[in-house]
């Protein structure tokens, strides 16, 4: 329990460094429950591409189901080895904010990237992290 709740600080942690809005991080709300293992599938869908392919600056977002009741999406990209952009948003029934990921960030001024993305789930009070599925793809200049 500990090292998730580590994980989900550092993660927010970096979000802040990398200068992405506060509105889209993921936020750990009160509340909780029982432990039980969840499922789920994504796929990424590009927003506003007009060649197929995710470039930097534009947007993308994922068809996401679980049987989780909070399921998130984490996508980081990388270039060089280096993080330079990472993001988590919510994909469940309630989530206030945009499930669109701006490709782009204070550390991310331009350039192709590597990226992979992670969907999981967790408790309403951030416990029991689940990973439940990956996908890496490539991001163009």
């Amino acid at each position: 329990m500990l090292y998730q709740r580590i994980a989900i600080l550092t993660m927010l942690f970096t979000m802040v460094l990398l200068g992405l809005e506060g509105g889209q991080t993921l936020a750990a709300k009160s509340g909780g429950g029982g432990h039980t293992t969840a499922s789920g599938t994504f796929s990424l869908v590009l927003v506003d591409s007009t060649d197929g392919v995710a470039h930097w600056s534009q947007h993308i977002t994922f068809n996401a189901s679980s049987t989780a009741t909070y399921y998130f999406v984490r996508v980081n990209c990388s270039q060089s080895g280096a993080l330079v952009y990472q993001q988590s948003i919510g994909f469940y029934v309630g989530w206030p904010w945009t499930k669109n990921f701006t490709l782009m960030s204070a550390a991310w001024t331009g350039g192709a990237a590597d990226c992979d993305a992670l969907l999981y789930s967790t408790n309403a009070d951030g416990t029991n992290f689940q990973s439940l599925a990956t996908m890496t793809f490539h991001v163009s200049p």
